[in-house]
This record gives C-alpha cells, sequence and structure tokens, in this order.
C-alpha cells in the first residue's frame, strides 16, 4: 500500500472518533433524565428549571431520543470517511502503478498524448462535480498509460496507427493532401504537371535529384521528414503561381510557416548547386559559338551576349525607402511604385550567362552596370574582343555596344540600330518568358527584402534549366516587359574606340547588304 504522504490528499481526513467518547460519556454521567452534566462541570438546578421540566415533561425521552439519533449520524459520518480513504488509497496505488507504465515507455508516449489530454478534457467537463481530485488523476493516468501499452503490443509496423487510422499528434494539425497525393501519382498527366510546375515532371525529377543531398531530411520519433519532391514542389509552385503562403499551405496540406520555410531552403539549395552548374560565363569555344550565332542572327560581330535590366515590384521597405523609390513606373502607373533590379546577360538562346540581383529601384541601368560583378571583370580585361549588346538605357564602352540614340541619324546608323535590335531582342524576349514562367515575379512579394535576391536568383537558375530543357512558355503565360529606357547621364565616359568601331560595322551593314528592312 502506499505512503500517504505521497498524496497529500490522503491526509486530509476528518476523525470523529472523539465527538462520539464524548457524548457517550455524557450520556452515562446525566443519566436517564439526560441533559444534566455531573462532576466538576456539574451545575445545580434552580427551583425554576426543576419545575418546567416538571410542566413540559417528556423533556427526557426527547433528549435521550436525540442523543441515540446524534450517534447514529457520527457513526455514519465515520463509516463513510473509512471508505473514502480506502478509496483514496486504491486509486493512489492505480496511478503509481499507471505513471510508472507510461514512464516505462517513453518511445511511445507521442502516439498516445493527444488521447491523453484529451481524455483530462472530458472527464474534468463531466466528472469534475461528483468524482474527487484523486479519482479523475488516476483516471486520467490509466487512460495515457492504456494508451501506452497498447502501442507497445502492436506490431512494429503499425506504429503511429490504430485500426487504419493515424495517429494524430499534438504539433501536428490534420491537413488534406489530396492535391499533391494526386499530382505526384505516376498516372498523372504530364500536361497538366507542365501546366501546374511550368516543366515537365522529368525536368522536375531532375532538378529534385541535384537537390536531393542538400534538402533531404530524416525521419525522427516526432514526425516523419517532408520527401524531397514535396520540399522542391512546394517551392516550385510559390515561384510559379505567385499564391499567398496560406493557399501553398492547402494545397500541399503543410502549415505556413513551414511552406515558407521551405521556399527559401529550396532556393539557397538551388543558389549553392545549381547556379554554378547553370549560370556562368562561357568559355572560349562556348562563346566563339554564341559569337557566331548572333552574327547569324543580326550581321554584328563579335556579339557574345544581349544584356537586359528589368524592375521586380516589391512593398515599400521600412528604411531605405527613397533608394527603392521606382519614379518611372509611378509616373507610368499612376501609383507609388517601389522596385529592386536584375540585369542579365543572355546568350543567343535566351540563357542566362551572368546575372546581378537586388540593386535598388531607383538606380538607372547604368548605375547597376557600374555596381555589377560583370563590370569589374570586363575592366581586368575579361571581355578582350567582345561586345555585349545593350540598348540605350547603358553606356558606349569598350565592351558594350549600344544603338545611336542622338537626333537626326543618318540612313547608315538607322540599319544599325535596326540589326542591333534583333540581338537585343533575345534578352527582352528572355525576361518576358522569365516572368512569364514565374508569376512571383510580376507583382509585389511578400517576402522579406534581405530574402529577396535569393528567390530572384532561384527564378534565373531554374528559367535556364527549363531553356536548356527545351521547356516552351505558352501563349497564355506571356508577360509583357515594360521597363522605361532612360538615355544615361554621362556617368561612365563613352568610349571612342567603340564609338569607331561602331561606325565601320554600321557603314558595313549598310553598304554590304545584311538584309536590313530600312530601306
Amino acid at each position: 500500500m502506499m505512503e500517504s504522504t505521497d498524496f497529500p490528499f490522503l491526509n486530509h481526513e476528518f476523525d470523529y472518533t472523539h465527538l462520539l467518547n464524548l457524548f457517550q460519556d455524557a450520556e452515562n454521567l446525566g443519566g436517564a433524565g439526560g441533559g444534566n452534566f455531573s462532576g466538576p462541570f456539574k451545575r445545580q438546578r434552580t427551583s425554576e428549571e426543576t419545575s418546567e421540566d416538571d410542566e413540559v415533561g417528556g423533556d427526557s425521552f426527547e433528549a435521550a431520543a436525540d442523543g441515540s439519533t446524534l450517534r447514529e449520524v457520527l457513526a455514519s459520518f465515520m463509516l463513510i470517511e473509512e471508505k473514502a480513504r480506502e478509496d483514496n488509497e486504491k486509486w493512489a496505488f492505480d496511478f503509481q502503478e499507471e505513471k510508472s507504465l507510461f514512464d516505462l515507455n517513453p518511445r511511445k508516449r507521442a502516439p498516445s498524448i493527444n488521447d491523453y489530454y484529451q481524455t483530462q478534457l472530458d472527464s474534468y467537463c463531466i466528472d469534475q462535480l461528483s468524482e474527487s481530485p484523486a479519482r479523475r488523476s488516476a483516471s486520467l493516468a490509466a487512460a495515457g498509460a492504456t494508451m501506452v501499452v497498447s502501442a507497445d503490443n502492436s506490431p512494429k509496423g503499425d506504429r503511429g496507427e490504430r485500426s487504419g487510422n493515424p495517429t494524430r499528434r499534438l504539433w501536428v494539425k490534420d491537413r488534406s493532401k489530396d492535391w499533391w497525393e494526386q499530382v505526384n501519382s505516376p498516372n498523372f498527366p504530364d500536361s497538366e504537371f507542365k501546366r501546374a510546375f511550368r516543366m515537365s515532371r522529368a525536368t522536375f525529377n531532375l532538378i529534385c535529384d541535384e537537390l536531393d543531398p542538400a534538402i533531404t531530411k530524416k525521419n525522427t520519433t516526432l514526425r516523419e521528414a517532408i520527401p524531397v519532391h514535396q520540399r522542391v514542389a512546394v517551392c516550385i509552385w510559390r515561384l510559379a503561381t505567385g499564391e499567398p503562403l496560406r493557399l501553398v499551405s492547402k494545397k500541399f496540406g503543410l502549415g505556413i510557416s513551414t511552406c515558407h520555410k521551405l521556399v527559401l531552403e529550396v532556393c539557397n539549395a538551388i543558389r549553392d548547386i545549381l547556379l554554378p552548374k547553370f549560370v556562368q560565363w562561357p568559355g572560349d569555344d562556348r562563346l566563339n559559338l554564341i559569337k557566331s550565332e548572333f552574327e547569324a542572327l543580326s550581321g554584328i560581330p563579335n556579339i557574345g551576349g544581349s544584356m537586359y535590366t528589368t524592375h521586380i515590384p516589391i512593398i515599400a521597405p521600412k528604411s531605405g525607402v527613397s533608394a527603392y523609390y521606382n519614379k518611372r513606373h509611378t509616373e507610368r502607373n499612376q501609383k507609388t511604385s517601389y522596385s529592386v533590379t536584375v540585369q542579365g546577360v543572355m546568350d543567343h538562346r535566351g540563357v542566362f550567362t551572368d546575372v546581378s540581383i537586388g540593386w535598388p529601384g531607383s538606380y538607372s541601368d547604368d548605375q547597376v552596370l557600374e555596381r555589377s560583378t560583370l563590370f569589374k571583370k570586363a575592366s581586368s580585361g575579361l571581355l578582350q574582343d567582345t561586345f555585349v549588346a545593350g540598348n540605350t538605357g547603358y553606356p558606349l564602352m569598350d565592351w558594350v555596344l549600344v544603338p545611336y540614340s542622338h537626333k537626326n541619324l543618318t540612313w547608315t546608323q538607322h540599319a544599325f540600330n535596326e540589326k542591333l535590335e534583333e540581338a537585343l531582342n533575345v534578352s527582352k524576349e528572355a525576361f518576358c518568358r522569365l516572368k512569364g514562367r514565374w508569376a512571383c515575379l510580376q507583382k509585389r512579394t511578400e517576402v522579406k527584402l534581405q530574402d529577396l535576391p535569393v528567390i530572384l536568383g532561384a527564378c534565373c537558375v531554374l528559367h535556364n534549366v527549363c531553356e536548356i530543357k527545351g521547356e516552351e512558355v505558352g501563349p497564355e503565360l506571356r508577360f509583357e516587359v515594360l521597363d522605361d529606357e532612360v538615355i544615361p547621364e554621362n556617368s561612365i565616359r563613352g568610349s571612342p574606340r567603340t564609338a569607331q568601331a561602331r561606325d565601320q560595322i554600321a557603314h558595313n551593314i549598310f553598304h554590304h547588304g545584311h538584309g536590313t528592312a530600312f530601306l
């Protein structure tokens, strides 16, 4: 039997024995007349009291009857208290026994803890007026321990399942995964899969295989890890649709914070693993191929890439608001606009070979160029005998070839601008496909400003993967890029050597007939 000191409530009992003994002594001392005490506490009765007793008559009998009734009541109290004490000791023993069983199975606590607390709540609501605290505690502990013992006796493969139904846990909310399970099924049509994720299942599986070492998580005793394919799918779906996280959460049956964490986690893995593989400046052989393709397209030699800068709308930041204020878009849209920039250099297929992300939207194209890594590389001599075609927002430099922008152009200059435009359209169309494929770039995003470059970089890398794998963008996804071009204010001095080379190229185009439609 358990010691009462282990359970304080067992000590809260009332002893009625001394009261019964007291009344028994009083009866023996008072005699049949009852009511008067003898001994040192006896008081002499007055004549008036004696006469009153004679007049009333029967008081002695009633007093004796009252004494007998009181003894019976006290005896009942003692029996009840004894029964309650025995019950409390039994409940305390059961409680300690079941608690020991519960403690001996720590690995089984998780599957039963939710049912334990539910039982506690139900018992409190139903039994709080009819049962003592000891009985309720013992019953609840027994219910929790019974679940633990049942889990011990179940087969190892059925852990966490009872009668075919998954055991719910306190930290996992039950959400529907029907949509994702349907999409992830091998029987799901590839055309529908591509409409949902902007790529075929083969390309999607390639990305999952590449990222698997970086984002795979192990199962724990608390919960099962989210599979790699679902992790990647959450990220790509979020980038492709631009839907709020609460809608992404409903689609995949995951928590909102979990989806947000997965998007950033996968985007960081894309930056670390896929960026070096799929976004890199071409080597000599590859560069010569790109030059020949651009020359066949435009008739202009030595073009190693087509450059364009676009703006991504953002919510007004908490600090440095003026730096991100986009005056041109505000005037055009008649609505206050804030943005960050993405500068990209494309090859002849529209694949990024260089990208510069995250500069404030108040910067002009030439200011973004000055701060890019490409500018530093070119200044160190990386782009010898190679031009990067740019629009009038860039300055004419030793390695940047731009259209004529002054007034009263000659026919030769018009012809040159027309042919250079064909090369520039490669990068502009690529940005149209980029924003059409990843709708999160079309509107203001809820991502924090410090996390935005990682998101934008992941979009550029995934764009390259899709372009290299031949994933086409349907006409329903086409998005027009409307970024105003502004002639630079001589922030970088023009190159006389490149100006002379441009004049020579323009002369050759006009006089040797490279298919210009200007005349």
